[in-house]
């Protein structure tokens, strides 16, 4: 358990997302630990880890206050309140059941909202470029907060979180993209981690209080987890976010996939299609947005134009050393 949560700790520390998506159905499929279990014990380890990566962006200005306010506003009492509905569906099979149906859901949704949020980027990234899109923001945008849109999200992301431990950071920042277009992809996760704090720690209380809480699974969690969001923070600068969320989408998919009964052969057939399928199409639609078919490739040309660029600024500069005399 220390050496899973270890790694579920790097991929949120490098991604800020996949907490509750990947370590509840760890918990659930590996361990055996009942559903219910599963979410408590990874909802207060996750009120734990949490406050990392926030307390990074925090340093570094990246947190929209009013967003969180708002979104707080909401997601603390739909939190505890997801919990106060799984107290009253009581702890026998069909709840069991039923929770790793909502489990399911839940994780097939962050898949598919990963995917969306990556094509969101690309078109972005394509307006910008060609002109035909705002100038992305290179400074702190001031937005104006969409008061009634940010809480009706806080309500939905806290209500999912407390149930299921899945979303708090996957399901609430696609809903902040859709709404505020404007913010930059730092201002995004600063913002998102920040409000995911208060959001886990009133799911953590409610799980506490009235879940099924086994601190011996919680204690290793931590245990691993803490460790893993620093070097995944750390490793962040260096490695490529979009080859981390497309491998965590895969991950999820399989295993929203096991959680919702689909068989083992069916589960393979629908993987390997995905394998397969979803590169080529990737590529298809990079090309038909004017980028090269191949991430590393556009990067090896961006890597070029800047080496050109400085050369001409030093040669540039030689010159003008050689005319000032």
């Amino acid at each position: 358990m220390v050496a899973a949560a270890f790694g579920v700790g790097i991929v949120v520390g490098l991604t800020g997302m996949g907490g509750g998506a990947l370590m509840t159905p760890i918990l659930v499929l590996f361990f055996n630990v009942p559903p219910l279990t599963a979410v408590s014990s990874d909802l207060v380890a996750s009120a734990v880890m949490k406050p990392v990566g926030s307390a990074v962006h925090l340093r570094r200005g990246t947190v929209n206050h009013q967003l969180v306010k708002w979104l707080a506003i909401g997601s603390i009492p739909s939190a505890f309140c997801g919990v106060l509905i799984l107290k009253a569906l009581g702890d026998d099979q069909s709840v069991q059941a039923g929770i790793k149906l909502a489990l399911g859901i839940a994780l097939m949704i962050t898949a598919v909202l990963l995917v969306v949020r990556a094509y969101m980027r690309l078109v972005e990234r394509a307006r910008t470029r060609s002109g035909s899109g705002p100038l992305q923001p290179q400074g702190r945008p001031e937005v104006v907060p969409k008061v009634l849109q940010t809480l009706l999200l806080g309500v939905g992301g806290g209500l999912i979180v407390g149930m299921t431990s899945v979303g708090s950071g996957s399901i609430v920042i696609i809903g902040l993209m859709m709404i505020y277009p404007g913010l930059k992809a730092s201002q995004l996760v600063g913002t998102d981690l920040l409000q995911a704090v208060p959001m886990v720690a009133a799911a953590a209380l409610g799980h506490m209080l009235f879940g099924s809480l086994d601190f011996g699974i919680t204690l290793p969690l931590i245990v691993g987890s803490i460790p893993g969001v620093y070097l995944g923070a750390q490793m962040s600068s260096r490695l490529s976010g979009g080859l981390v969320r497309r491998a965590l989408a895969f991950v999820l998919l399989a295993s929203a996939l096991k959680m919702l009964g689909v068989d083992n052969l069916t589960t393979g057939t629908i993987l390997l299609v995905a394998l397969l399928v979803a590169p080529v199409l990737w590529m298809f639609l990079r090309r038909r947005y004017g980028f090269p078919a191949l991430a590393w490739t556009e990067k090896r040309q961006r890597a070029e134009s800047r080496r050109l660029a400085e050369t001409a600024t030093g040669s540039n500069t030689g010159q003008g050393g050689q005319e000032s005399p």
